[in-house]
C-alpha cells in the first residue's frame, strides 16, 4: 500500500501502531507515540477501496481515546495534505514553536515530515 508516509522510524521504541478491521478485513492502520500528558497521532491510513467509508473517522477517533486513556490530555500531528479532514475533527492549526519540546524533538517532527506540513492541535475532554 503506497500511503506516501514517512515509515523510517516504525520500529522504534514508543511508538504504538494498530491495524483496524471490520470482521475479518482490514480496514486501515494508525499509531500514537505517547509523552506524558502529550500524544502525537501518527498516520492514520485507510485502505484505498474502503476510503469514503467513514473508517478514517474511526480510526482517528479510537485512537483520541487511546491516547486519553493512556494520560494525554493533548494531542498533536503533522499532515502534508489532510488538514481539512483533522479540522473536522476538531483539530486546530498552530505554529510550530507552540508544540511542548518533546513534541518537537521526535523523528516526526524533526526530520521526517517537510518544514511544510502543517502541525495540529487537539485538547482531549477531562
Amino acid at each position: 500500500m503506497a500511503a506516501h508516509l514517512p515509515t523510517d522510524d516504525l520500529a522504534e521504541d514508543g511508538r504504538h501502531f494498530f491495524r483496524f478491521s471490520q470482521g475479518r478485513e482490514t480496514v486501515g492502520f494508525g499509531g500514537l507515540e505517547l509523552y506524558g500528558a502529550s500524544a502525537l497521532l501518527r498516520s492514520v491510513v485507510v485502505i484505498s477501496d474502503k476510503r469514503g467509508l467513514g473508517f478514517g473517522h474511526a480510526i482517528a477517533l479510537d485512537l483520541l481515546a487511546a491516547a486519553h486513556e493512556n494520560g494525554a490530555d493533548t494531542v498533536y500531528l503533522l499532515t502534508d495534505s489532510a488538514a481539512p479532514f483533522f479540522h473536522e475533527l476538531g483539530f486546530r492549526s498552530i505554529a510550530r514553536n507552540e508544540a511542548p519540546a518533546a513534541i518537537l524533538a521526535t523523528r516526526q517532527a524533526a526530520a521526517l515530515c517537510p518544514a511544510s506540513a502543517a502541525l495540529m492541535v487537539r485538547s482531549l475532554p477531562a
